[in-house]
This record gives C-alpha cells, sequence and structure tokens, in this order.
C-alpha cells in the first residue's frame, strides 16, 4: 500500500501509458487500414487499450482515481491538439513548401467537427465503461472479472463508436453505412477486449499484488464531473 500523500509508481506508469495511448490514436487514426473485409482507422490497434487501462485503473485503484486519469487523458489530448494547431499556423520557412503545408494539414490537422465529436465520444464512453466496470464490482462481490471488463467495455464502445461515427460523419454518409460503420467498430473494438481478457487478468493480479489493495466503490460519488473521492 503507497503511504498517504505519495503518488503509486505504478499508477504513474499506468497513467502515462493510458496519455500515450490516446495520443498516439490521434496521430495514426488518419490512415484507413483493412482487416479482412473491415475497413477501419488505423488507430483501432491501439485505441482499444484505454478501455482495457480504465478497466485496470477502475478495478486496482477505483472509480475517482480512474475519472482523475480519465480527464488528465482530455487535458493532455487538448494541449496536444492546440500545439499542432499552433504549429500548423506559424509562417514556414522559405524552402517549406505548399505541398508541405497540406501534407502536414492532412495528416495532423483537425477540423473542429471532429474534434468535438472525438472529445464527447472519449469522455462519455470511458466514463461510461469505468462506471460499470465499479458497480458490477460490487454486484459481482469481485468475482468473476471477466464479465465485468467485457460487459463494460461492450457498452462503453458502443456509446463511444455511435457518438464518434455520427457527430463525424452524420449529414456526410448516407444513413445505413452511418449504422454499419459504427456497428464494425464497436464490434472489433469490443472482439479486441476479449481477445485482452488474458492480458487484463495478468496486469490486474500484478498490481493487486503490488500495491496490495483490492478497493470495492461502496461510496464513492460517480458524477463525472467532480475530482472528489
Amino acid at each position: 500500500m503507497t503511504a498517504p500523500g505519495r503518488a503509486s509508481p505504478l499508477l504513474i506508469v499506468l497513467s502515462a501509458l493510458f496519455v500515450t495511448v490516446l495520443l498516439t490514436s490521434n496521430l495514426i487514426a488518419v490512415k484507413l487500414v483493412a482487416f479482412g473485409p473491415w475497413i477501419l482507422p488505423a488507430a483501432v490497434i491501439v485505441f482499444p487499450l484505454s478501455y482495457l487501462f480504465g478497466d485496470v485503473l477502475t478495478e486496482v485503484y477505483g472509480y475517482a482515481v480512474a475519472r482523475r486519469v480519465i480527464w488528465l487523458g482530455f487535458a493532455c489530448n487538448l494541449v496536444f491538439v492546440l500545439f499542432i494547431s499552433l504549429a500548423g499556423a506559424l509562417p514556414g520557412a522559405p524552402f517549406w513548401q505548399v505541398a508541405d503545408q497540406a501534407a502536414y494539414n492532412r495528416i495532423l490537422g483537425f477540423t473542429p467537427r471532429l474534434l468535438a465529436a472525438s472529445f464527447v465520444a472519449y469522455l462519455a464512453g470511458e466514463f461510461l465503461n469505468s462506471f460499470v466496470m465499479a458497480r458490477l464490482k460490487i454486484l459481482t462481490s469481485g468475482r468473476r472479472l471477466w464479465t465485468r471488463t467485457i460487459s463494460s467495455t461492450v457498452l462503453g464502445q458502443a456509446l463511444d463508436s455511435a457518438i464518434f461515427i455520427t457527430g463525424a460523419f452524420v449529414g456526410i454518409l448516407p444513413a445505413s453505412l452511418l449504422l454499419r460503420t459504427i456497428a464494425t467498430q464497436w464490434a472489433f473494438k469490443s472482439l479486441y477486449e476479449i481477445v485482452a481478457t488474458p492480458l487484463t487478468y495478468a496486469v490486474v493480479g500484478f498490481l493487486k499484488r503490488a500495491e496490495r489493495q483490492d478497493p470495492f466503490d461502496l461510496k464513492t460519488d460517480f458524477n463525472p464531473f467532480t475530482l472528489a473521492d
């Protein structure tokens, strides 16, 4: 158990990995890749890990800690986007060609609509995932971890995919394709979590032994907009 007033080194590492996953997802999402018949953003190989980390944070450290890390990820993502936008607006060097600027904007540029959809989807999905994880832990008395990780991710990813795809592409894609894209992303991300279940078990088991804690959110305030315990 970490001494009061001192941050757990393992929690710091886990939080840093969580933020890294979010920022990496932003960078590589622009590339579309083929997974058999599915065409998906390259970020699907990384972003589902944020839900795995969210499960681990809630299971080992509790909802209140997970809430702080979710907001930390949001803040870091916002700063990341602001600096990329600032760099893109700066005048280029004399040898910086129009094509170079176009490539920068294509890969690193963010439209307000996509940003809004991404930020809202992230917060809604992550908080739903953490809330379901914490409540199911109480209902199952801490048993059957797999039921909590899979259930919370299936619900969280469904909300995340629905909000992002709808917010980003409604009015652009036909309704049938919009629904198919949501379903495809949701199915892929949920399958990702199921396949990663053994890894989740290993990480949770290691952290619980190392931190010597296994909290239950019996009296936790689940309001996502407070940072209090």
